[in-house]
């Protein structure tokens, strides 16, 4: 790689960010946009494999239609120089692993608001229709100021494409992380990301994975079969209720866990919320300096009432306050009807003689 030093006539090469055995990341110059980026090369041998190309395809492409503040974003996907790329959000700061590393476990205070962020992200993809299916500490980045990017989609699975009874002979994942149902072979589905997640909040927690062996065919069996040792009993600062929140999202049955990150990254903030211990980031407050605009308050057309109905049901607080004219009104017509009384008796004994 270091021979080639621009990409597409657009990204310029600067540093090597990172290695896998895949593809290398490095830090780059968009020269059209003049701004940092990050690339993602797939190594050559892989670049001229249409499996793998296609793969890396899908992981752009699966990228590329997800926005949110805890996903690295996909700017472009290319071909040159014999090697397919992809040109990420360029994010300043380390991986999770290296953060563990560099630490050891974390206080409960540093590691829920981590985890509580990647939830976010990652939940942002379930409801898109997609499990990650390779949640690890090494595909999430935690800036200097402790913000969460969640990364590397490229074995990502859409939910419509998923079926229930499909059965892989290749497993798919890291086994130090992957899920009980992934060891398997079985179908993945989002609480296969929450075990993951599960997985990399006991490591941050305890300084250790729940499952450790140099093989990855063991560690598939102690995911799908071995109790982990509780949390509580490596790191005595955990509390019951957190202790018990990690070993329920590391049930081997996916129905016992949580069935969403969405829904896993509510517990967290619950707990932290009720035991104090933790400041959960909340939205920002609406500057004070804008007015706000009032609700509208539809009012319903009034209805005409006849002006006698409203003299009658219209009256104010004292019980005296009388209409007069009305009054006045009702003894004039009475006085006239009891005038002609006098009359109609003459003319009834006049016809009558």
């Amino acid at each position: 790689m270091s021979a080639i030093k621009i990409l597409n006539n657009r990204y310029q090469i600067e540093t090597q960010l990172g290695s896998g055995g895949m593809a290398s990341v490095y830090q780059a110059r968009d020269l059209m946009l003049e701004r940092t980026v990050a690339i993602k090369i797939l190594r050559k041998a892989f670049s001229e494999n249409p499996a793998f190309g296609e793969r890396f395809r899908q992981e752009a492409k699966a990228a590329a239609n997800l926005s949110h503040p805890n996903i690295v974003t996909v700017h472009d996907f290319g071909f040159d120089k014999d090697r397919l790329f992809i040109v990420l959000e360029h994010v300043p700061g380390i991986t999770l692993k290296t953060l563990i590393a560099q630490r050891g476990r974390l206080t409960k205070e540093k590691a829920i608001p981590i985890l509580v962020q990647a939830c976010a992200g990652i939940g942002y993809a379930h409801r898109a229709g997609l499990v990650h299916c390779d949640v690890k500490p090494q595909n999430i980045l935690v800036t200097p100021d402790q913000r969460v990017k969640v990364t590397d989609f490229g074995i990502a699975r859409a939910l419509a494409s998923i079926h229930p009874d499909e059965q892989s002979e290749i497993v798919w994942g890291s086994p130090q992380y992957f899920s009980p149902e992934q060891a398997a072979g079985k179908a993945p589905s989002p609480s296969s990301d929450v075990y993951s997640l599960g997985v990399v909040l006991y490591e941050m927690l305890t300084g250790q994975l729940p499952f450790i062996s140099s093989s990855s065919t063991e560690l598939a069996r102690l995911h799908r079969e071995a109790q982990p040792i509780p949390p509580r009993h490596l790191n005595p600062a955990i509390s019951d209720e957190l202790n018990r929140i990690i070993l329920k999202v590391l049930s081997k049955e996916p129905s016992s866990r949580y069935r969403t990150a969405d829904q896993l990254g509510r517990v967290l903030i619950t707990f932290s919320q009720k035991t104090g211990t933790v400041q959960v980031s909340r939205p920002p407050s609406k500057p004070r300096d804008i007015p706000q605009p009032q609700p509208v308050i539809e009012r319903q057309p009034s209805k005409r009432v006849p002006q006698s109905v409203k003299r009658s049901t219209v009256t104010s607080g004292n019980p005296l306050d009388m209409d007069w004219i009305t009054i006045i009104l009702g003894l004039a017509a009475l006085l006239s009807v009891g005038g002609l009384i006098p009359f109609w008796l003459w003319v009834y004994f006049t016809l009558s003689q």
